[in-house]
């Protein structure tokens, strides 16, 4: 396993190379002191470093100060408070770690052979106030991905906290992913008639199984190579890596911040499988 602070250097090396101002000071204030506004790409790079090291954020501001090498790769001489984590969390947007989320699984490599499966991870942090609060009615978020069968890579992710067919998020994540796919696989729960046409439709092989209600669909089962079938396995690999440490909890209390705390997971997880 790699040392942290070469680890924290990958974060900041990624976060760098997303933002519009890469040259920015680490803080505003340039004392160094972390007391002023931090530049967008620390920000990142920070929040990464957190979701790896896994501490409570009171726990990760004293664990921090214990660790000046650290602290150096991102040009601080103190780490900053807890509750500008919390802040930074809400800052970034989906939108922005949906973006690194790709730039790391290109950096691992896509062999063009997607596996689609879905996994719960535990809402349980959250009090029982706010639980009935926010109709927060579910206690697991259902986390569908898209993994390279090769690399291990996520290539894409969906959540949600709702009762969904499977069949309608593979299509979500199919159709952002369309052109890098020359074959999906998944299981029977996939298995959905939209799903497989809009697959042909893009050139891609659908290698589902079909819910066998009919000698038909038996027959169409019987003709799927199971060694390429089999390799849907890998998805079932992924998400033991990503609960290998935390297990299934997660430690944000709102739906999007769980969102958001999820796939900072899958970024560290493609950073972890990238050569070099």
């Amino acid at each position: 396993m790699e040392r942290l602070r070469q680890r924290a250097k990958k974060y900041r090396k990624l976060a760098k190379e997303h933002v519009e101002d890469p040259d920015a000071p680490a803080v505003a204030d340039e004392d160094g002191d972390g007391d002023g506004e931090h530049a967008e790409w620390n920000k990142i790079a920070l929040l990464l470093l957190r979701e790896d090291i896994g501490k409570p954020l009171r726990h990760l501001e004293d664990y921090l100060n214990e660790m000046p090498g650290i602290l150096d790769v991102f040009g601080l001489e103190k780490s900053p408070d807890h509750t500008s984590f919390c802040n930074w969390e809400k800052e970034i947007s989906m939108r922005t770690l949906r973006s690194l989320l790709r730039r790391t699984a290109e950096q691992a490599g896509f062999s063009g052979t997607g596996a689609i499966d879905a996994s719960g991870f535990q809402r349980g942090q959250a009090s029982h106030h706010y639980r009935k609060r926010a109709d927060y009615s579910f206690q697991a978020m259902k986390t569908t991905v898209l993994v390279d069968t090769e690399s291990l890579v996520i290539r894409d992710v969906h959540f949600t906290t709702k009762k969904a067919y499977d069949g309608h998020i593979g299509l979500q994540v199919f159709r952002r992913n369309a052109g890098d796919l020359r074959e999906l696989l998944a299981d029977k729960m996939y298995s959905w008639k939209e799903l497989r046409e809009k697959c042909r439709k893009e050139a891609t092989r659908p290698v589902i199984k079909h819910c066998e209600q009919s000698p038909l669909q038996k027959a169409h089962n019987a003709r799927i190579d199971d060694d390429l079938y089999n390799q849907r396995s890998m998805s079932e690999t992924v998400f033991s890596m990503l609960k290998a440490d935390d297990g299934e909890n997660l430690h944000t209390r709102t739906w999007h911040g769980q969102f958001r705390e999820l796939t900072r997971k899958c970024i560290i997880h493609n950073l972890s499988r990238a050569v070099g």
